[in-house]
């Protein structure tokens, strides 16, 4: 069984509903534009992934969630993370390396985490979330059928790119959340192109929703640029899962704005395709039907656009005067028993020895 997005009509929202999504998708964008700046200052090492020009995917899922439910995301997690309500100041402060950033600076761009959001990771390894997010869905289940706890009725959202759906994870977590029919979603961010390979180079089959019915699932292509046409098939998605009617694949075919990473040249794509979709951006989109269906004023959306200017400077301060984490948390998390490694026969952690970082990168 299969359907398309092109079934729902365009769908009516109210003025506060409006000005939540115009919101969360000027802060993705302003967030990730600040993190170029910081990068490019030197105030981030590694690699940076943004998400420029995908915003309408992040929005129009998360904000549909519950605090409980479940958020797996991608190296391009830092979006999802502001979307699921990790507060700004936490993530640019793990961007810096800081000990106030959500991970304690442990984490960095590609591994956003915070228990209290139920954001249960950024993950770098393409595909690996996906296992994660499929035992999450399990636990839920499990929760709510065999131990009977009253309100498990949590939904988990597996995000991951077109890359990944050419990766064993990705089948087999399908195969999985069908044959239990758990309650999750995968959300394929198709941006077209991985790295620096085309989508339609890559695969067999280039349209990824078909792969959903091939496992007894509904498969649905959306325009992911379109948050408002993202929204009602999450609204879908996200209700059949809650119900106990089992998983959905969703395809969001999107676009990103930057390169892979901050590092990527972005040389590979051909400017007339970029054009094309910067002419789309699902921000502007979003501005215009506000404007069209009177659900909202230049005036109320330049105070939102000034009032996220001014979140993003805040967290920027922030994590600028935060702390480095101290040495002795470098072994934490590592060992399930630190003392044979971790720690010294003084009972000291290892690490706080000069000796023992000789030769390592000083930040």
């Amino acid at each position: 069984m299969s359907f398309s997005a092109t079934k729902f009509a365009q769908p009516l929202i109210t003025k506060e509903e409006g000005l939540e999504l115009y919101e969360d998708m000027i802060l993705g964008r302003a967030f990730e534009d600040m993190c170029a700046q910081m990068y490019y200052r030197g105030k981030m090492f590694g690699f940076v992934h943004l998400y420029n020009g995908q915003e309408a995917v992040s929005t129009g899922f998360i904000k549909l969630l519950k605090k409980e439910d479940y958020v797996v995301s991608t190296y391009r997690d830092h979006v999802h993370a502001l979307s699921k309500g990790v507060p700004a100041r936490a993530v640019m402060s793990e961007l810096f390396g800081k000990a106030t950033g959500c991970c304690r600076g442990q984490g960095g761009s590609m591994h956003m985490f915070s228990k209290e959001h139920n954001l249960l990771g950024g993950f770098a390894f393409i595909g690996e979330g996906i296992p994660v997010a499929t035992g999450a869905a399990f636990s839920s289940k499990y929760r709510r059928e065999v131990l009977k706890e009253p309100g498990a009725d949590q939904v988990t959202l597996a995000f991951f790119g077109d890359g990944t759906c050419n990766n064993g994870q990705f089948f087999e977590c399908l195969n999985m959340a069908a044959l239990w029919k758990l309650p999750i979603v995968f959300v394929v961010e198709n941006n077209l192109w991985a790295i620096g390979m085309s989508h339609l180079r890559a695969t067999s089959d280039p349209e990824i929703w078909k792969k959903g019915p091939a496992f007894g699932m509904p498969g649905v292509h959306v325009d992911g640029m379109d948050v408002l046409k993202v929204r009602e098939v999450a609204k879908e998605a996200i209700g059949r899962a809650r119900r106990g009617e089992g998983p959905t694949l969703v395809e969001c075919e999107t676009y990103r704005f930057r390169g892979h990473s901050l590092a990527d040249p972005d040389e590979l794509r051909d400017p007339a395709e970029k054009a094309r979709y910067a002419a789309r951006d699902p921000i502007t989109a979003l501005k215009k039907y506000l404007f069209e269906n009177k659900l909202a004023n230049e005036q109320e959306l330049k105070a939102i656009e000034k009032k996220i200017d001014e979140l993003v400077e805040e967290a920027v301060e922030f994590a600028d005067v935060s702390p480095h984490p101290p040495r002795s948390q470098l072994l934490e998390n590592v060992f399930a028993d630190p003392k044979g490694f971790g720690i010294g026969p003084d009972g000291r952690y290892r690490c706080e020895d000069p000796k023992f970082t000789e030769g390592t990168a000083q930040v």
